[in-house]
């Protein structure tokens, strides 16, 4: 059975991607220009999307040692169900849990966000 990580290290890491995406967006945008636009928003949807799609996670879920991985067997989760999954996380459906603590975004992709302990 796969263990979901806790919510202070989802919540670490889905802070981290999202103020690195400010940061950009802040440098792209000019000072103000960011508060006033989709663009932090364009880069977080592309930046969650595309390395979650490589490596099976964001930058700050890296950083935390997080994973997402298939609900059911723990491999890889297909580019489909991550689109689905980023596209429900932007439009902030893990703010929507269920009792035992698991984001209605991996719900519907039928995925679990893991701790990746470092084994040395």
């Amino acid at each position: 059975m796969l263990t979901q990580a806790s919510f202070g290290r989802r919540l670490t890491a889905l802070t981290i991607d999202w103020f690195m995406c400010l940061l950009i967006a802040g440098l792209i945008s000019g000072p103000g220009g960011s508060r006033t636009s989709f663009t932090p928003l364009g880069l977080f949807f592309i930046e969650v999307f595309i390395l979650t799609a490589l490596t099976g996670s964001s930058a700050g879920q890296k950083v935390m040692l997080l994973k997402v991985v298939d609900m059911g067997d723990g491999s890889r989760v297909n580019t489909i169900r991550i689109l689905i999954r980023t596209l429900l996380l932007c439009l902030v459906f893990p703010a929507l849990m269920t009792k035992e603590g698991r984001g209605y975004h991996d719900i519907f992709a039928n995925s679990i966000v893991v701790w990746v302990k470092k084994t040395s």
